[in-house]
């Protein structure tokens, strides 16, 4: 069985500003600041690309690196990337995006929006927003700037439409609130939920350790953080619930594969699990339902989509969820984007597809 929802014919953020055809206004100028790591490179190879914006600049994370150029993007964008300056981003850009360490974008976010740029953030800083939770898991972060807009963009398009900072969800709580969410506000789930997580070695980011060494990782699979990954703070944050989350490293470049298992509550259905899901991404582009044929992460590498499939045992009240998703697209620079065409009033589809 495939479960595909439509298109919607005007997938678009309610409430946003800015026009849905890209002839009919001047580009909207955007930065990025971290562009030399995995997900920066990616912003920069959809943004060059993107036909209603303008990349006005492409920074590193440290204001004394030298300029350089990206070689893997030539014909795509000939610019070099540039040190990081604060100055250069607020006069060239309306949009910047940050694509930093946590403790850098808590530092250097706050300095955009009293300069009235709009962010888009890249790391955890500023999406816990419990201030106990927050401390525990960032604390660079010492508060949320008013106008901070949670940046799932499947459920959340009204308060990204007008934020002043969105803050993009982790790669690996995109895929589990993908699946969960519409379950658990279908009143579906019950009891505890446990999340199965494999991710690419990019996952951890360019930063080279011992973990991702080539000799480490190769023909090797490697569980950690259990009970300690910050992300499962972000998961149980937004579905009010305990979740057991396991990470795991394999040896692949970039995607993520989870599978989850949950309780149904008694007497629901594989029809009703595929129901609440089609309801919740009627108009959302980029979410493929693949029902019982459970999607594999070659589906996705490279793309923005984020392919649920699931199997319910009735009998027994169980349902598994596998979900994959392009950790450096969907679960990063894609979704990214995503929320910048909610924010300028465009089709979510803009220069990702």
């Amino acid at each position: 069985m495939t479960l595909a929802p439509p298109l919607a014919s005007d997938p678009r953020g309610a409430g946003s500003r800015g026009t849905s055809s890209a002839g009919t206004s001047a580009r909207a100028r955007v930065a990025i600041a971290g562009a030399t790591g995995y997900a920066g490179q990616e912003l920069v190879r959809i943004l060059a690309r993107h036909p209603a914006v303008t990349l006005t600049a492409a920074m590193s994370s440290g204001a004394t690196s030298a300029p350089r150029p990206l070689p893997a993007l030539t014909r795509i964008w000939e610019g070099t990337v540039t040190p990081l300056d604060v100055d250069r981003l607020t006069s060239e850009a309306e949009i910047v995006f940050l694509a930093l360490p946590e403790a850098a974008s808590a530092e250097l976010a706050p300095q955009l929006l009293a300069r009235g740029v709009r962010v888009i953030d890249l790391s955890g800083a500023f999406r816990i927003r419990g201030d106990a939770d927050r401390q525990r898991w960032y604390p660079a972060t010492a508060a949320l700037p008013e106008g901070t807009a949670y940046g799932f963009t499947e459920r959340n398009r009204d308060a990204i439409a007008s934020a002043r900072l969105v803050s993009n969800p982790g790669c690996y709580p995109t895929a589990a609130l993908m699946a969960l969410e519409p379950l658990a506000a279908a009143g579906l789930l019950q009891g505890p939920v446990f999340v199965d997580a494999k991710s690419g070695v990019s996952g951890a980011g360019k930063a080279p350790s011992e973990r991702t060494h080539f000799s480490e990782n190769h023909g090797s699979v490697a569980a950690y953080g259990i009970f300690s990954h910050r992300h499962t703070a972000e998961i149980e944050q937004e579905l009010s619930r305990q979740v057991t989350f396991v990470p795991h490293l394999v040896p692949l470049d970039r995607g993520i594969l989870e599978t989850i298992y949950g309780t149904l509550t008694p007497g629901t259905t594989s029809q009703q699990v595929g129901d609440a899901l089609q309801d919740a991404y009627a108009d959302a582009p980029f979410v493929r339902l693949t029902g019982e044929a459970l999607p594999e992460i070659k589906h996705v590498a490279h793309t923005n989509f984020c392919d649920i499939g699931w199997k319910v045992d009735a009998a027994g009240g169980r349902i598994v969820l596998v979900v994959v998703l392009d950790n450096l697209i969907k679960g990063a620079a894609g979704s990214a984007v995503q929320n910048l065409n909610v924010m300028l009033g465009l089709d979510q589809r803009t220069g990702l597809l």
